[in-house]
């Protein structure tokens, strides 16, 4: 009876955590995902020569400037790394005792017997640990503030709904304004302070709760 209602009770909570999966999944970027320009001020009225609607500056740069501008990331990250630690030790003793024959001594059957012993201990232990990422994306953030120095703060975030589930991929980072390529381009690389995720409450995350479900009850089996 008590072995049923804790099955239960695990139960109603396991799924409550998998409820639980398909809330947005938290973030580690905390600027805001995007951000309007600012209200342009009104345009001054037409003159003799100067027409507002056709006027057009001789030399135009394109590239991203202002609060509200848009840039694409090119997102190609790939980072490696292992660790090896190795470890050996030894130890060993050994221990001899003897009777002496002296003349005199009672117990003349055990004079002269000698006792030895010896032991050994050797311990080695290894460890490796290797871990690989590789992420390809493209994602367009917009403008979110500009610093003295002319450095643009940008952030945005890109939600792809696959059957039942949203995939997330967020990014923020400072940016060079010298990096930026034609097409309002940058590559991820090139981006300071960079934060970049990619989250998701699809079944594929429901799926690794459901293994553990299963060994939970299995190893709580009474057979």
């Amino acid at each position: 009876m008590k072995f049923a209602m804790k099955l239960i009770v695990t139960g109603s909570v396991l799924t409550g955590l998998l409820a639980g999966c398909a809330v947005v999944p938290s973030s580690i970027v905390k600027k805001p995902m995007v951000m309007t320009p600012p209200k342009a001020a009104a345009l001054p009225n037409n003159g003799a020569i100067y027409q507002v609607s056709s006027y057009r500056p001789m030399l135009v740069d394109n590239r991203a400037h202002y609060v509200g501008d848009v840039i694409t990331i090119l997102i190609s990250e790939t980072n490696n790394a292992g660790k090896a630690a190795s470890s050996a030790g030894s130890k060993s003793g050994s221990v001899a005792a003897g009777i002496p024959t002296v003349v005199g001594l009672p117990f003349k059957a055990l004079q002269g017997t000698s006792v030895s012993a010896s032991s050994a201990n050797k311990n080695t232990s290894a460890d490796v640990l290797s871990s690989a990422d590789n992420f390809t994306s493209t994602l367009a953030v917009t403008v979110v503030d500009v610093e003295s120095n002319g450095d643009l703060v940008v952030s945005g975030e890109k939600q792809v709904s696959l059957d039942t589930g949203i995939e997330y991929i967020r990014f923020s980072g400072v940016i060079d304004p010298a990096t930026i390529v034609d097409g309002n381009i940058v590559s991820s690389t090139q981006v300071a302070d960079a934060k970049i995720e990619y989250r998701s409450d699809t079944r594929i995350d429901k799926a690794s709760v459901m293994s553990s479900m299963a060994k939970f009850f299995q190893s709580m089996a009474p057979f």
